[in-house]
């Protein structure tokens, strides 16, 4: 009972934020015109009237339960008249409303999954873009594999399946109700067969006890498939990653002579999908046989329950059969858990799983709730780091800087040993690294702009890739093809539509000079060079160098980097200098004169 309270919270915490939103919407009902409400009325609107059309739908069953009673006892009694008269006044007329209605209710329920999907969609996409909490997620230490599966497969699963079960559970209640009340007024006067002991309602205490022991046992031989079932989700999402992750680093792997390895990751990743797929199929064939077995059985459990009634000539033909069909309608909505067990067990997999995505995305915001390092726009031009300690995610102190600025104006080359926090140091004037205590004030109302040593390209046109975090739009051609060449990459300048994967395309030395010529498009007052030429050679370097300081002569540009060539570009140099202690403090040298 506490796993069942615990599932249900669960679905409540995911569907309740949709069915409450504030966030207003444009609606269009042909032909009236576009009006603007609250999603929530939209959401609840749709609902009521899927319900409402699920009600009706049981009202017309229970009717065309009636019809099947009288249709049998004209066919019994041999009356053409009211077997044709039954049939098209009443049999034809409900039969095309329930149709008409079926319909309906197929479009509205369609409208509101895939508005709720959106709905969700943006909300996952945006908590987990917002503040960053996807890099945090990182560090977290929570258990939230495959986010893309989990956005993209996860929501359209749990909106789809809640949709269903909702709608299927609240016509098991409606049928349950009343085909009840049919079956407990014709057995009201029944006595158990072979004996004459009267019970009141019978045939319902029956299928009350039918479908209880049925139930308890389907839940006693599948309930390991929520398990297994998740399991699998995971298994696939990470075989589908290792795939994509392959095909970005194809070039890598052919040149380290990879592919045996790959092979070995790749089948020994698939080898576990594939052991716990058998488990499943050995789960669900046992829960098949059983379940299987039981719908045969029950096509013929109410007529044999009723038939003693019929021979003894209690009950004439229509209502034997309106009597066998109400016992399948009751005996069915008790079996609500056995009809739907595969589905429910696939479906708490989908709700665990976006439970726990939504717990790591809560651990992560709370990670950069709770750290110590701010990050805060202050007046002035200049960039003051104030008893700035960075911390690695186990703890262990990496580096501290007590009273450092960057001046506004002066460039500023960063050199010292690998793992000495040059890049977590940028990342803390980012604002992106939670570990650590003290202060980073930037100048106010400047934009910062900081340049990875392997740039992200996005997929789709060069042009979007070359504007990149702006819109594809941001920017004319003109100056696109201005920043290129001057970068550069003239060779690109006529390729602006193409759409191609240019992480793969390109090389890691063109996707550096791409990353300069976004620079020069965004014009920001303050940019970041994580070792963001690397990849160049030294001529190509110092060139972009001085083309930096002649386009963006009003951009202060801080470096990070090990060569000695670059200290001549750099108006100051700070090196990070290991103490006793085994920490790193940023240290003043003196730098030669820039180069012209």
């Amino acid at each position: 009972m506490h796993g069942l309270k615990q599932a249900l919270l669960q679905i409540w915490r995911l569907a309740y934020p949709y069915y409450t939103t504030r966030e207003v919407t444009t609606v269009r009902l042909w032909p009236l015109p576009a009006v603007q409400m609250q999603e929530r009325w939209v959401a609840l609107t749709m609902a009521v009237l899927v319900i409402g059309i699920e009600f009706a739908q049981v009202a017309i069953n229970v009717r065309l339960s009636y019809f099947n009673r009288d249709w049998f006892n004209a066919i019994q009694g041999k009356d053409a008249t009211a077997f044709w008269s039954l049939l098209f006044s009443v049999f034809c007329l409900w039969a095309a409303v329930y149709v008409a209605s079926a319909i309906i209710q197929y479009v509205i329920q369609s409208f509101l999954r895939i508005r709720w999907r959106a709905w969700m969609t943006r909300h996952y996409v945006d908590r987990w873009l917002g503040q960053n909490t996807h890099y945090r997620m990182g560090f977290s230490g929570a258990q939230a594999d495959n986010p893309d599966q989990r956005i993209a497969d996860d929501i359209d699963q749990f909106t789809q399946t809640t949709q269903s079960l909702t709608i299927s559970f609240i016509s098991a209640v409606s049928n349950l109700i009343s085909f009840s009340v049919i079956l407990w007024n014709i057995s009201s006067a029944f006595t158990v067969p072979g004996t004459s002991w009267h019970v009141p309602g019978f045939l319902v205490w029956g299928a009350l006890i039918y479908s209880a022991l049925v139930t308890w046992l389907t839940h006693r031989i599948g309930r390991a498939l929520v398990g297994l079932n998740f399991e699998q989700q995971r298994r696939e999402a990470d075989f589908r990653f290792s795939l994509a992750r392959l095909r970005e680093y194809g070039e890598q792997v052919a040149l380290l002579g990879g592919a045996r390895a790959e092979r070995a990751s790749l089948g020994e990743r698939f080898g576990a999908l594939i052991q716990n797929f058998y488990a499943i199929v050995d789960r669900r064939k046992k829960l098949a046989a059983f379940t299987v077995s039981y719908q045969q059985v029950n096509v013929v459990i109410p007529y044999i329950l009723v038939a003693p009634y019929y021979f003894a000539g209690q009950i004439p033909l229509g209502v034997m059969t309106q009597t066998a069909g109400a016992f399948s309608r009751v005996e069915g909505t008790m079996s609500f858990f056995i009809t739907f067990y595969v589905t429910l067990a696939d479906y708490k997999a989908q709700v665990d799983r976006l439970t726990t995505f939504d717990a790591a995305m809560a651990r992560a915001d709370a990670m950069a709730a709770g750290s110590a390092l701010s990050v805060l726009p202050a007046g002035g031009g200049g960039l003051h780091l104030k008893g700035l300690a960075l911390d690695l995610p186990d703890g262990r102190r990496i580096a501290e800087a007590p009273a450092l600025s960057f001046r506004p104006g002066e460039t500023t080359l960063l050199t010292g040993p690998s793992g000495s926090g040059k890049s977590t140091l940028f990342r803390a004037i980012a604002g992106i690294w939670p570990f650590g205590e003290g202060s980073v004030a930037t100048p106010e109302g400047a934009r910062l702009m900081l340049l990875p040593q392997r740039p992200y390209l996005p997929m789709g046109t060069l042009r979007a890739a070359a504007t990149y975090p702006e819109p594809a739009g941001s920017r004319d051609d003109a100056a696109i093809r201005a920043a290129l060449e001057a970068a550069r990459l003239p060779h690109l300048a006529s390729r602006l539509d193409e759409e191609a994967p240019w992480a793969q395309a390109l090389s890691l030395g063109e996707q550096q000079r791409l990353a300069i010529a976004r620079a020069l498009l965004a014009k920001p007052d303050w940019l970041f060079l994580d070792e963001a030429t690397a990849a160049l050679d030294e001529p190509t370097e110092a060139a972009l160098y001085r083309m930096l300081r002649q386009e963006l002569p009003d951009t202060t540009i801080v470096s990070i980097g090990h060569r000695s060539t670059l200290t001549a570009f750099h108006d100051r140099r700070i090196d990070m200098t290991r103490r006793e202690d085994g920490r790193f403090v940023p240290t003043d040298l003196v730098a030669a004169m820039p180069a012209q």
